[in-house]
């Protein structure tokens, strides 16, 4: 089992960060907030202006600790990584298989569509509050969700049928999302999935919590020797991290849109936890994204059994082991991709 290395996120801007022998050093007006062994890192992600000093960059290099630097608001800008150690084989086998990868986009699909059923069905569990009207819709949407996932395991769909039950699964799936939100806070209201930008605090704090598992799984495929860029779900565009959005398809309902939701409904993050920008944007300001990068630390500390490892593992080793199962996969070690499904 590999072991469950640390993130460190920094957020407060001015910050800088430096080496200190082998640690981590993180310095505020010329003062020590934070120090972290080297040894205990696997990555770094700072928000904003955020100065890093060439030697934790240079150690950080060679010791396989990649920096990531997002915008204030947590767009993705750069990454700062050491030599790349994939095994060629294994890219090679990545490569041949992308181009016929109707198996990989069924089995990612079936991931996504069956946790998005249980985000569901386990919102009709612990909402006790919830109004008839809201439960006779959520409950035609699980059973609607059903039949497309039998649809999509049948096995005979092309690639762009498959996307389409994607896309009738995620409409559906969005489309009651507001019934899941107990806040009477009508700045805390879902109004639809909008991306770039988000146009209302929900769908900023979705955009933020899928930007945190992506670097995830962008992390998780290099780790396992993976190219993040090639994906099969996704299609191939300069830039885009295709196999890590690939990997957090099937894991972003549990991950993210429940996360998102027990924050909300906890009042763990309110309506001054955002900002409005330029164009209607709506972003998390400094102590919104403090909050809930707190509440994404300890959720990757929760233990679930890994029903296909039949052993218990937490979720932050969750994007590692799909990695490896997936690369296990292209090697012909396993016959199929065994999608992670939340119960």
């Amino acid at each position: 089992m590999k072991k469950l290395l640390n993130t460190v996120y920094v957020t407060t801007e001015g910050a800088s960060l430096k080496k200190d022998g082998e640690n981590l050093v993180a310095m505020i007006d010329g003062a020590e907030k934070a120090r972290v062994p080297l040894h205990m890192l696997a990555s770094v992600v700072a928000f904003g202006p955020i100065f890093v000093s060439p030697g934790l960059i240079e150690a950080c290099a060679g010791a396989g600790i990649t920096i990531a630097l997002l915008d204030r608001v947590g767009r993705f800008q750069a990454r700062i990584e050491g030599p790349v150690s994939g095994n060629v084989l294994l890219r090679r086998a990545q490569y041949s298989r992308s181009d016929k990868p109707e198996s990989f986009v069924r089995s990612f699909l079936t991931g996504k569509i069956a946790n998005q059923r249980t985000v569901l069905q386990r919102a009709l569990r612990d909402r006790d509050d919830m109004d008839f009207a809201s439960r006779t819709a959520i409950d035609g949407v699980v059973e609607r969700l059903g039949s497309i996932l039998r649809r999509v395991a049948l096995g005979k769909d092309d690639l762009d049928v498959l996307r389409g039950h994607e896309g009738e699964a995620a409409n559906l799936y969005f489309g009651v999302f507001d019934r899941l939100i107990a806040s009477d806070d009508p700045s805390l209201r879902f109004r639809g999935r909008s991306r770039r930008p988000p146009l209302d605090a929900v769908n900023g704090l979705l955009s933020f919590l899928y930007t945190l598992l992506t670097h995830e799984c962008r992390s998780a495929s290099e780790t396992v020797g993976l190219d993040p860029a090639v994906g099969f779900l996704h299609r191939d565009r300069p830039g885009r991290p295709s196999l890590a959005l690939d990997l957090m398809e099937e894991l972003r309902p549990v991950f993210a849109d429940r996360l998102a939701l027990a924050l909300i409904n906890r009042k763990q993050i309110q309506a001054a936890d955002f900002e409005l920008r330029d164009g209607g944007a709506v972003y998390l300001n400094e102590r919104g994204r403090k909050t809930v990068l707190t509440a994404w630390q300890e959720r990757k500390k929760t233990e679930r059994r890994h029903d296909f490892l039949e052993e218990v593992a937490p979720f932050g080793l969750v994007p590692y082991l799909q990695a490896l199962l997936l690369a296990r996969h292209l090697r012909g070690d396993l016959d199929a991709y065994p999608p992670w499904i939340w119960k």
